[in-house]
């Protein structure tokens, strides 16, 4: 094996920061390897991954010392424009690094940047190995967003680097383009030996794609083993804020069995646990959503369209004819691929937005008479980043913002119980935007709670969060239920669908193609090939074993096992 990378007793911290994110790091990565850094929020991934292109301590320069090498270059001692020959980067954030408004210009401008004069053919062959073979002369706007993650890639790959760095690269996708990109990276990894880095929550990506894995925690190395020996550390991985696949989860709880038996993915699942006869129809039990005799219409959209101009002054239709009626007492997940116009959707309920034909009403208002700052009395709309919703210097002062400006009555009370809601109190004086990213999907939340919204809508509540912190805002958006009228989510987090709606609304192309409970939803293959959904594993595994009814979490799965385990007669094999 080749080291390609030696990180060597490395500790860093960021300047006016309180503590150090990096310490007594050393690391080893041979060539060719497809590592995952995992690790809790907060943890230090970004940031060591930070070193191996001279971001740190070239362009971060807080305090620093130890020693970096990469492809045999000390990194202290190279330029960050030299090490971008060696190592390409394609950040969380990926679209902030599209500056072309065309797809060739764009996978072209590294190479033009430096003077190459074939940089156009570096752009195509780029384009050509993440699969984008056909759209040179489209414009960035005109992609999806698994596309555009794609193109990030082709950036990064124009200078042909022998190692590739992706932070969190299905954050931000659906199901679909989310498989789509760790295939482009397996095939960069197998057919072209590039070194593959990715820092990843979802550990069943990890299962199938990866083959080593780096545990952080508190700046950190505690481990680096394969990605079979890894996933099966389930004690280990929890108390670092990480969950293993839902099918380790479930083996590990089910009694008896050591780690070496453990399964790590789909496959051995269905070799490890028995197969339930099918006795009875496997459906999930029924839950009748239709019923809306005696429910207040919250919210109506009639017949409406909406499109936006494009640069070339066309329209893009984003929803097209839309009819929906949200009830009292509704908890309604949007899902569907990027782009299917699930964030457009909620915009038009906010008033941000009017729609191009058709009416809107929020609780009797047609939204074409009423303003977005009037409406935000009725609807809360809390945005995917939450750093859009920070305006001052602390998160006490955020939180009370939209209560001090409308002049509430003895708002400071109001403000308290909600920052003790969502445990926000030790924090109240810190700048929001400082925060980790679970803290600030909690300062996000009580900024919406607070304005007592009877409508409350949330874009991707949570995306970029590790397993752990993805657990507890899932509560604590349970908790809102009792709050508010009616809730929307858009997400593509199927496990928050599974586990939290009582109502799945799926978008495909603007339209809506189905509505209706979960059970309708994750039975029907075909409506989820078409939205590009993909269930949650465990309920994928309780529907190949037979179950019934099937389980939508890893608590239910276990105890429908034990449960027949306690009938004779009920399982075709055993362990």
């Amino acid at each position: 094996m080749i080291e390609q990378i030696t990180i060597d007793n490395v500790n860093f911290q960021y300047p006016g920061g309180e503590d150090k994110v990096l310490r007594d790091l050393s690391l080893t990565v041979n060539k060719g390897e497809f590592l995952a850094i995992i690790g809790g929020n907060g943890s230090g991934k970004s940031t060591l991954c930070k070193l191996l292109n001279g971001l740190i301590p070239h362009y971060y320069v807080g305090d620093f010392s130890g020693r970096v090498v990469v492809n045999g270059l000390v990194t202290t001692e190279q330029k960050v424009a030299d090490l971008s020959h060696h190592v390409g980067y394609v950040y969380q954030d990926f679209e902030n690094q599209l500056v072309c408004p065309r797809v060739l210009e764009d996978a072209s401008f590294a190479p033009l940047n430096y003077g190459y004069k074939d940089y156009k053919a570096r752009g195509k062959r780029a384009l050509h190995l993440v699969g984008l073979d056909g759209h040179n002369e489209e414009f960035i706007w005109q992609l999806s967003g698994g596309q555009k993650h794609q193109l990030a890639l082709a950036g990064a790959l124009s200078l042909d680097p022998d190692i590739l760095i992706i932070d969190e690269p299905v954050a931000q996708l659906d199901p679909h383009h989310a498989e789509m990109v760790y295939k482009t990276l397996q095939q960069l990894n197998k057919d072209y030996g590039k070194t593959i880095i990715v820092i990843e929550h979802h550990t069943e990506f990890i299962a199938d794609y990866c083959d080593q894995v780096v545990l952080m925690d508190h700046g950190r190395v505690l481990w680096k083993k394969k990605t079979r020996e890894a996933l099966r550390e389930v004690g280990e991985l929890k108390s670092s804020k990480i969950y293993p696949p839902q099918v380790t989860q479930a083996a590990y709880q089910w009694a008896g069995y050591t780690k070496e038996q453990l399964p790590i993915n789909l496959a051995e699942a269905m070799a490890f646990f028995p197969k339930q006869e099918n006795r009875s129809s496997n459906l999930l039990v029924n839950e009748d959503i239709k019923n809306h005799h005696n429910k207040s219409e919250i919210v109506e959209l009639k017949d409406v369209s909406f499109s936006y101009k494009m640069i070339n002054r066309s329209r893009k239709k984003v929803l097209n004819e839309i009819d929906l009626t949200i009830y009292q007492g509704d908890l309604v997940a949007l899902v569907g691929t990027n782009g299917a116009g699930k964030s457009s959707l909620m915009r038009l309920m906010t008033g941000l937005v009017k729609p191009e034909t058709g009416n809107v009403t929020v609780k009797g208002t047609n939204t074409r008479n009423c303003s977005p700052e009037k409406l935000a009395e009725t609807v809360t709309y809390i945005y995917q980043n939450p750093e859009e919703m920070f305006i001052e210097d602390c998160v006490r002062k955020d939180v009370e913002f939209y209560l001090k400006a409308r002049k509430t009555p003895h708002y400071e009370t109001t403000v308290t119980k909600v920052l003790e809601q969502f445990d926000l109190i030790a924090l109240q004086d810190r700048d929001s935007r400082l925060m980790s990213g679970g803290q600030q999907r909690r300062a996000s939340l009580a900024i919406g709670v607070a304005m007592k919204p009877s409508i409350l809508l949330l874009d991707e509540p949570t995306a970029n969060l590790d397993i752990a912190t993805r657990k507890h805002i899932t509560k604590l958006i349970d908790s809102l239920k009792d709050q508010v009228e009616a809730a929307v989510i858009a997400t593509h987090d199927m496990q928050l669908v599974a586990e939290w709606a009582n109502r799945i609304i799926v978008l495909h192309e603007g339209e809506i193609i189905h509505d209706g409970n979960r059970d309708s939803v994750f039975n029907n293959v075909e409506l989820l090939e078409l939205a590009g959904l993909k269930p949650p594993q465990i309920l994928e595994l309780s529907r190949k074993l037979q179950m019934s009814p099937l389980a939508f979490t890893v608590d239910e799965f276990v105890c429908s096992l034990e449960r027949q385990e306690k009938n004779s007669g009920l399982y075709t094999q055993t362990i």
